[in-house]
């Protein structure tokens, strides 16, 4: 069994949909095994909000645990707004673990978490740390 560390460290770029106001960004991180026939489910974690900001800095750590391996592990990333009537999605990428190098060390990136036509593409900065 493995142990799957996310360190959020920021993003940046987001676009501003709310009609009032700017956007309150916060990150829910999935994890689940994507198998032909029963995917399997490791939970879901929450990042705090950020208030009236398009370039959010966390600094935050979460950790999944009881992970049998980073075969077809797919780390779901969503970027919401927090709303009074209903949360809003902002961006959202799929990171398939297999496929990051994970296996050979910690890995360090940014990923883009959508496309603007008109301006420059948000992305989430990340630090992903995978230990059996």
């Amino acid at each position: 069994m493995g142990v799957l560390k996310v360190f959020l460290d920021k993003i940046t770029n987001l676009a501003d949909d709310d009609k009032i106001g700017e956007s309150d960004p916060y990150v829910l991180f999935e994890l689940e095994q994507d198998n032909a026939l029963f995917d399997k489910n490791f939970g879901e974690r929450k990042s705090s909000k950020k208030k009236d900001e398009q370039n959010p800095v966390y600094g935050e750590t979460f950790t999944f645990a009881d992970v049998p391996s980073l075969h077809n592990l797919v780390l779901k990333v969503k970027v919401m707004d927090d709303d009074i009537v209903g949360d809003d999605k902002v961006g959202s990428v799929d990171i398939k673990l297999d496929r990051t190098g994970l296996q050979d060390g910690p890995v360090e990136e940014s990923w883009v978490i959508d496309n603007n036509w008109f301006s420059k593409d948000a992305q989430v900065f990340l630090r992903l740390t995978w230990s059996e």
